[in-house]
């Protein structure tokens, strides 16, 4: 089933992703479209206005099998091999080199069929993948989320419901968030250390969290990289995470909803972990390499207006009043401010010899309710507590 989007709102959306997230597109650009062909209505309103600018289009259709466009789908990881997934066809390297600029829509007609994969070859697949996700990571890139049949159905909502969310939430002006986070953005960068407070259910105790985040700088997120936004993060020291922490919300990732997670730090890594519910999809997360035992990012949501709190990624992290970490990469632009240039380059991969940057196959955000009825109690930057009101983070 599709969803009906009208051209305004296609045209408002497109515009905000190029214009505003992009930079703009100039004529010697090549932009690389990615989505499923279910996302076809913003994928061809992005094409046309890409032409107009005298720039090429590449346009990467995704597979429904294949989770995000990655090199390869759930045909290979179910009946083929590792040996199989490293053979990644010289084009693919190829192509992600020569674009400039990477606009990727999400959303799944079916995203049950890359759920359940087998161990080995899930994790070959994020490895496999790893080289290209840090290839555009290095580019102008934004991450933007259609609608569909499939995503709604994770989300329990009709198709309706679900569009009138996620379409209202990506056609607001991003500029607004500018104001909104600078206060914590400049928190985040003169503290030393994050602590969390968060309330175990199960155990009925209260657990603590504390993490490191001298080294890098905070960055705050108006719509440049995802879209829409609404958070501030920072990569922090992957060796000095300590303590406890339980993650309350469910977040969808690789196929299945992830729910109720408890994790126990010690030196920075992951030693004990469950949840209540997609246990084994979280295991395969954290079992995939050793950075995915490790943090890298730790981030404050700052979105007031998402009308609905969602279990994708890109909307629940977002949330004003919610707290988001990240199992596995760090990011290189909280240590440079090129990561593109030589002497970026350098300085990430010294502070990865140092085990500073954390480097992994996996990036996944999972994330801790706040604003009241959650398992989140408190927050300190230091000894400073921060608190939600009118559905933001503020300083007391």
């Amino acid at each position: 089933m599709s969803v009906e989007i009208s051209e305004k709102d296609l045209e408002t959306w497109a515009e905000y992703l190029l214009s505003y997230s992009l930079g703009g597109i100039e004529p010697d650009d090549v932009v690389m479209l990615k989505g499923e062909p279910v996302t076809w209505p913003l994928l061809s309103k992005l094409q046309d206005k890409v032409f107009a600018a005298g720039a090429i289009a590449d346009l990467n259709l995704v597979a429904p099998d294949n989770d995000r466009g990655k090199v390869f789908g759930a045909s290979i990881a179910r009946h083929g091999s590792v040996e199989q997934i490293a053979r990644v066809p010289g084009w693919h390297r190829e192509r992600y080199e020569s674009m400039t600029k990477y606009v990727e829509v999400m959303g799944s007609e079916r995203p049950e069929l890359f759920d359940g994969l087998p161990d080995d070859t899930a994790m070959a697949l994020a490895k496999a993948d790893e080289e290209f996700r840090r290839t555009r990571g290095l580019k102008r890139w934004v991450l933007t989320l259609f609608p569909t049949q499939g995503f709604a159905d994770i989300e329990e909502m009709s198709l309706a419901d679900y569009a009138r969310v996620v379409v209202a939430a990506s056609t607001q002006d991003p500029r607004k968030l500018e104001t909104i986070e600078e206060p914590i953005r400049q928190l985040m960068d003169r503290s030393k250390r994050l602590r969390f407070v968060t309330r175990c259910p199960k155990h009925d105790r209260d657990l603590e969290l504390s993490i490191d985040i001298s080294p890098g700088k905070a960055i705050p997120c108006t719509g440049i990289r995802n879209f829409p936004d609404g958070e501030v993060f920072t990569s922090p020291d992957s060796r000095h995470t300590e303590g406890e922490i339980f993650v309350d919300m469910p977040v969808f990732q690789g196929g299945a909803v992830i729910e109720g997670v408890y994790l126990k730090f010690e030196g920075g890594n992951i030693v004990d972990y469950r949840a209540n519910k997609g246990g084994d999809a979280l295991a395969k997360i954290i079992e995939t390499d050793a950075g995915s035992k490790r943090l890298g990012e730790v981030a404050l949501g700052m979105n007031a207006g998402i009308e609905a709190v969602l279990r994708h990624p890109l909307f629940v992290e977002k949330v004003g009043g919610t707290v988001h970490i990240a199992i596995g990469a760090s990011y290189p632009i909280c240590f440079t401010d090129d990561p593109a240039s030589e002497a970026g380059q350098a300085r990430v991969a010294a502070l990865a010899e140092e085990g500073v940057f954390n480097k992994s196959a996996q990036h996944v955000d999972i994330v801790t309710d706040f604003r009241g009825n959650g398992a989140g109690k408190a927050v300190f930057f230091d000894d400073t507590e921060v608190v939600v009101r009118d559905g933001i983070w503020v300083l007391p």
